[in-house]
């Protein structure tokens, strides 16, 4: 086999192995879906008939938040995945067989990508059903889809360095925090003309607006404008920074 085969043949099965952990492990698949489906039920029947959104209901102008929200809590438990297997050794005894060195990671992302996004359809079918009416078509949906990936994908490479240098599993899940609190300071839940002048320059200049005013604009017609550019923009930088600083604590973690 050529070494690229065999590096491929590798990263798909670690990623066999972690969706394996993660089916065995029913409690944090629930902790993932049941997080943002209750602020998705709170928000909407708890603090929609509160809320100004302008001419689209409440339902509709939220749930490309919540679609993020979950996103980025679900890539932000990678963090503590990988610090487990860092701080418990599975990864020396990886070192010491014949196996690519960038399967471990590869695995991992691959994983967090694959139980994101399904976590991500489930939140969706929530959301239809309790009025969430989106009016896009076939080709809309295969763009929020793919914009969607790219802030996994970047989620979950920052999480793999923050389980890199955390001590502890422990330390690593405070990241969690980090990741669930910046998309309430842009405009998945209100619009940020609502906020002080000082919080609005934040919420509009920061790289989860952009990306839900263009979730927002392919699943319910809002105006895109350059969101969609600058949500590429944005993460890709990240994921492209974030992977290059995962493998280079990758190879100084796991250096004998």
């Amino acid at each position: 086999m050529t070494t690229l085969a065999r590096s491929a043949q590798d990263a798909a099965t670690m990623t066999a192995r972690n969706m394996r952990h993660t089916l065995r492990s029913p409690d944090s698949l629930i902790s993932t879906l049941a997080l943002p489906i209750m602020i998705l039920l709170m928000f909407v029947y708890v603090f929609g008939g509160a809320m100004n959104v302008g001419d689209s209901t409440f339902v509709d102008y939220v749930v490309p938040g919540i679609i993020l929200l979950c996103a980025s809590f679900g890539a932000s438990t990678t963090a503590v995945g990988v610090s487990v297997d860092i701080t418990e050794g599975i990864v020396d005894r990886f070192s010491t067989m014949a196996i690519s060195r960038s399967a471990f990671l590869t695995g991992r992302i691959t994983e967090s990508l694959l139980r994101n996004m399904a976590a991500t359809t489930v939140v969706i079918g929530v959301a239809v059903a309790i009025g969430f009416r989106p009016t896009t078509d076939p080709l809309r949906w295969l763009a929020a889809a793919g914009v969607l990936a790219l802030v996994v994908l970047a989620l979950s490479w920052m999480s793999a360095c923050f389980g890199l240098l955390a001590g502890s599993p422990e330390a690593a899940n405070g990241f969690t925090i980090f990741a669930m609190f910046i998309p309430y300071i842009s405009s998945a839940f209100v619009p940020p003309e609502t906020m002080p002048g000082w919080l609005r320059g934040f919420a509009e200049h920061q790289p989860v607006t952009p990306v839900i005013e263009t979730l927002r604009g392919l699943l319910v017609g809002t105006p895109i404008g350059h969101s969609a550019v600058l949500a590429l923009a944005w993460w890709g930088a990240i994921a492209a920074v974030s992977y290059l600083a995962a493998l280079v604590l990758y190879r100084r973690r796991t250096r004998n």
